[in-house]
């Protein structure tokens, strides 16, 4: 399929605004309509911001509870595959490089931030890493490859900190601060949706942030050695506002979303875009209406991308300068496959996927 062309039949389906379904319905304006069909996994006590869709059957999910869920048949059936011992951990994200491997990150302050490592399905799990620094609480981790990825806490000493691993996940190293930036007072990530650090490539990551009197980008071109910092236009000052979620399509291509998470605050200029590999953000002419936790750019498309938040689902088909609310239902976070298969996940045990 063309570039665009996937993004675009998936629009066309979203004409119209629709409202929650309860698990087993599904949402949308008709029969031909695209809809978030709810894939019904029997938690409703699990909240998951993880969610790691690996093609259109096989997805991996990472909530409260110290709970890790997986399908392979697209949602029919779901396996609890939690590590043993974790049912006092807050997992908040995962990465899945197939239907056996998965790294997920627990968050919290000191030893609570963990991170394991499945080879079997969630058979059997490894603890590859676990804080010992109080002043620690590691946000998100992202992956280059299979073997590459990075893992971020909130400032230490001064600036963020940085874990990289080079095998997969099976061990960790703390990189120098050298490279980092100093920290704004009180600038912190948001562990929200496990997208407040993403890659592109092999060496390319963007770090999330807020609390801060301004909203920033952190950006590395090198696997986390060095970054550099940029302000976005997306309100901050204050613990509870910032950018929460990013999503790059290319080194160059990106959509930052966020705004104030407390339901009673409004979240003006709430997303914004960058065409330069984050060295400088615009903010969307027609921002979504609320706060949003998570991005995704729909597969093969250069200009459609999903952002989903607990007040529900917005488009854009301009490469992120205009939004338009397509949904009603609560997520937290949202992921797109290369086989043109799009999930989201959220409170109350809610999963679903995109379907037409």
């Amino acid at each position: 399929m063309a570039a665009g062309a996937a993004g675009a039949a998936v629009l066309a389906a979203l004409a119209v605004p629709v409202a929650e379904a309860r698990p087993g319905e599904r949402t949308g304006a008709g029969p031909a309509s695209a809809h978030w069909a709810v894939k019904d996994p029997g938690t409703p006590q699990v909240r998951f911001r993880g969610l790691a869709a690996v093609d259109r059957r096989t997805v991996w999910l990472a909530g409260t509870g110290g709970t890790v869920l997986r399908t392979t048949d697209a949602g029919a059936s779901w396996r609890n595959v939690s590590p043993p011992g974790a049912a006092d951990l807050q997992f908040r994200d995962v990465t899945a490089f197939d239907a056996r491997r998965a790294v997920v990150l627990a968050i919290g302050e000191g030893e609570a931030s963990r991170i394991y490592r499945t080879d079997d399905g969630g058979e059997t799990w490894t603890e590859s890493f676990r804080n010992t620094d109080p002043r620690a609480f590691y946000d998100c981790l992202a992956f280059f490859d299979r073997r590459h990825g990075l893992a971020v806490s909130d400032p230490v000493d001064g600036g963020f900190r940085v874990l990289s691993t080079a095998d997969g996940g099976r061990s960790w190293r703390v990189l120098s601060p050298a490279g980092m930036p100093p920290a704004l007072d009180g600038e912190a990530g948001f562990a929200a949706s496990g997208q407040c650090l993403v890659t592109s490539g092999p060496r390319d990551v963007w770090l999330a942030t807020g609390g801060g009197a301004r909203a920033r980008v952190l950006h590395s071109a090198d696997r986390g050695l060095t970054w550099t910092a940029a302000d976005t236009p997306v309100p901050a000052g204050d613990p509870a506002k910032g950018v929460f979620a990013l999503a790059f399509r290319d080194r160059a291509h990106g959509l930052a979303v966020g705004g104030d998470y407390r339901s009673d605050q409004p979240s003006p200029r709430s997303a914004a875009v960058t065409a330069d590999g984050g060295r400088t953000w615009r903010p969307a002419a027609a921002p979504p209406p609320a706060y949003r936790s998570g991005a995704a750019w729909l597969p093969r498309s250069r200009t459609t991308a999903l952002a989903v938040g607990p007040t529900g689902t917005d488009v854009t088909t301009d490469g992120g300068r205009s939004w338009r609310t397509v949904d009603t239902g609560s997520h937290d976070t949202v992921s797109c496959t290369p086989d043109l298969s799009c999930w989201a996940a959220g409170e109350r045990g809610r999963v679903a996927r995109l379907e037409r």
